[in-house]
């Protein structure tokens, strides 16, 4: 039943993503060294164990799905296969994430590498009844410099793909400030911002990525729970937390499911969606993720329309894609 309801994914990294299938593909095709191509062994590589002791620990399974997107036409095709599978579980509009900077080791220039994940959706929507756009993440282990070139690379896609800005990575304390004149750049040049904060470091990131840096949404922001100032704050603007279970309990972002805070958050008026974060790397779907809350918490179907809609307004698309998504519930 949860797999036919209309769905809408705001927080998913394309190179966390991608098909164990296509990995395998294109490393023999491109002659890729890996001490084995059996799926089982290429699973082990990139898919989380359950003893991951953290998010540095888990950012590590990032290393082999970049080093295929390497092409613009592996570029695209990854993107496509994404928006492919997405559509099978009735997700109608996806707002995927990656840093382009991560795949220039080829000779690619970051304008190609946009572009390339830019057809890849185009090639999608001719194809399937469900809509995408791209958040560029800027790396928060390269320099404000990177962020800057990105931020101007990205500049010519804006609202022809490209919709928001975000910080991701490893997350430290005050990692705000080092970025501040970057994000006020992306802001001026009509970019959203979307900031990953509050999952491995305290929610005093919460409050300077909305205080500092304007964030409209946050990246997971789970550690709110633990401070009241960044739960009053979050709660008063009305910022989109983009809520990601699987990936938190996996990353000991959270304990347990039974301590994920989502459902209180609901309840209690501040504005979440529900999340994969990575599709391949945490092996989930977003049908999966609805169904463990859902479970969890014994949320009802109005629980989720309502979230659902709540969702809608917080998409960076135009107001055509969100009447749309309305109409579909």
């Amino acid at each position: 039943m949860i797999n036919k309801l209309p769905k809408i994914e705001l927080h998913c990294h394309l190179d966390g993503s991608v098909r164990v299938d296509t990995i395998i593909d294109i490393a023999k095709k491109e002659g890729i060294k890996l001490d084995s191509y059996k799926r089982c062994d290429i699973e082990k590589l990139v898919q989380v164990p359950n003893d991951c002791t953290s998010l540095n620990e888990y950012l590590k399974r990032f290393d082999l799905p970049n080093k295929v997107m390497q092409s613009s036409e592996n570029i695209k095709r990854i993107t496509f296969e994404l928006l492919e599978d997405a559509q099978k579980e009735n997700i109608k509009y996806i707002e995927i994430r990656f840093a382009p900077l991560l795949h220039l080791q080829k000779g690619l220039s970051i304008e190609e590498v946009i572009q390339s994940a830019i057809d890849g959706i185009n090639q999608a929507q001719r194809i399937y009844d469900i809509k995408g756009n791209i958040i560029l993440s800027c790396m928060r282990n390269m320099s404000e410099d990177d962020a800057i070139l990105l931020i101007e690379k990205g500049r010519k896609f804006l609202n022809k793909g490209v919709v928001a800005i975000d910080l991701a990575g490893p997350e430290e304390e005050g990692f705000a400030n080092k970025y501040k004149r970057a994000i006020e750049l992306a802001r001026s040049y009509g970019y959203n911002i979307t900031i990953h904060a509050g999952e491995a470091a305290s929610a005093q990131n919460v409050i300077d990525a909305i205080n500092i840096l304007k964030a409209q949404r946050i990246g997971h922001g789970v550690r709110i729970k633990d401070m009241k100032d960044a739960y009053d704050l979050v709660k008063k603007t009305g910022v989109v937390l983009e809520m990601c279970p699987t990936s938190n309990i996996q990353t000991k972002a959270i304990e347990c499911l039974n301590k994920y805070p989502l459902y209180d958050f609901y309840k209690d008026g501040i504005k979440l969606s529900i999340n994969t974060d990575n599709r391949t790397i945490s092996n989930i779907d977003l049908s999966n993720e609805i169904k463990v809350i859902s479970d969890e918490f014994n949320m009802s179907k109005e629980k989720y329309k309502d979230i659902y809609l709540n969702t809608i307004d917080a998409i960076f698309a135009d107001e055509s894609t969100k009447k749309w998504l309305r109409r579909l519930i």
